[in-house]
């Protein structure tokens, strides 16, 4: 039998604290993100990540305080073009994907932007993480220089830089994004 112990429910309380939401990343600031996703875990399969997970825009780099609040409402908004992102493992290390997008009007919602999945060293730190590459001939070629890259931060949340590739090995910071497979 186990019982609590004082030390115990702190712990508990702790790790309930330490749960994410979308809404609680999206008010963290660039630097909080940065330090989350560098203390966040790869998945252990690329099942992980199966399905239709509900996206979010959290930050843009260089646009912080009072300016980035309108643009944080929007990303959290149902007008926001970005949905979010469909995975499909094909093994456990390998699968594929592609961004969802909902445009008004004629078009509706759209599946746009199929990239490959892979585990891999990471652009931010060069730890393990799930790489989503865009360097496909189906995609433009301003698509194919996007650069993403997720770990889970809670169970079944997603946390990820999307990145712009400058040259061969040269990827710069865009945004922070997130993915919640808990809301699909």
């Amino acid at each position: 039998m186990i019982t609590s112990t004082p030390s115990t429910s702190a712990v508990t309380s702790t790790q309930r604290s330490s749960l994410h939401t979308l809404d609680s990343l999206s008010k963290k600031k660039t630097s909080e993100l940065d330090s989350l996703y560098r203390a966040a875990t790869v998945s252990s399969t690329m099942h992980a990540a199966d399905g239709a997970l509900v996206g979010r825009m959290l930050a843009v780099r260089g646009l912080a305080g009072p300016a980035a609040q309108p643009l944080r409402r929007w990303a959290a908004s149902r007008s926001f073009l970005w949905e979010g992102k469909t995975f499909q493992a094909v093994t456990d290390t390998r699968g594929s994907g592609i961004n969802r997008v909902f445009v008004p009007g004629v078009f509706g919602h759209q599946n746009l932007f199929p990239f490959n999945t892979s585990f891999g060293p990471s652009a931010i730190d060069g730890k393990p993480t799930l790489i989503l590459d865009y360097d496909l001939d189906v995609n433009p070629g301003y698509i194919r220089r996007i650069h993403d890259e997720v770990r889970e931060v809670s169970p079944g949340l997603f946390l990820g830089p999307a990145m712009w590739k400058s040259g061969r090995d040269k990827k710069a910071l865009v945004l922070w994004f997130a993915l919640d497979s808990r809301l699909s």
